[in-house]
């Protein structure tokens, strides 16, 4: 069980430095815009909070890819509220036990957890490079998604479980580098100068 506290703390004070004008700005993830992205960051919250409460459709399939058109009028107010909710759903120690679903898939409650702490610092990183500001997570978090993505590679570099290809990054580089390196994301990706994805 780890906190998610700093991590939907830190995805608030990102968003909140996201500018009208930069929701149409590239990231790391190919014809995804910033806009898209951040309304993808809201749904995750939804998701998961019931997740944590086991609060699912049986039925139900992956949430539908992040679209800058749902945003919405209130989502600088309303994405905060719910990653704060969502962290608070998960410090109950029953969201990490038991059998929950997530993304259309039935998982225990403790591997949800690391799904989710992986979505929201990778995420987290992508919005923060993609705006030109920086992802400081906190230790034990990144810790905990580095062991999440080892066990999900299982030593395969190549595409697994939704993530891309693992890119090389030198033991020298900090750990955020190598975490990202090991979802498949370049951590040396730069954005063209306010480029619309579109």
């Amino acid at each position: 069980m780890v906190s998610l506290e700093p991590a939907t703390s830190e995805m608030s004070k990102l968003l909140g430095r996201v500018a009208d004008e930069m929701l149409g700005w590239v990231t790391p993830n190919p014809g995804v815009s910033l806009g898209d992205l951040v309304d993808h960051v809201g749904g995750i919250a939804l998701a998961f909070a019931a997740t944590a409460a086991k609060d699912v459709d049986p039925l139900s399939g992956p949430p539908p890819l992040g679209d800058a058109e749902r945003l919405g009028p209130d989502w600088r107010t309303r994405i905060p509220r719910d990653l704060a909710a969502l962290a608070v759903a998960w410090d109950d120690p029953s969201a990490w036990t038991g059998q929950t679903r997530a993304g259309g898939v039935d998982l225990p409650g403790e591997v949800a957890g690391l799904v989710l702490l992986n979505e929201l610092v990778v995420h987290g990183w992508d919005i923060a490079v993609s705006s030109g500001q920086r992802l400081n997570p906190d230790p034990d978090v990144l810790e905990a998604v580095r062991g999440y993505l080892v066990q999900l590679r299982g030593g395969n570099p190549g595409p697994a479980g939704g993530l891309g290809t693992v890119v090389p990054v030198s033991a020298e580089r900090p750990p955020l580098d190598q975490v990202i390196g090991l979802a498949g994301r370049d951590p040396d990706w730069h954005p063209p100068a306010a480029e619309p994805a579109s």
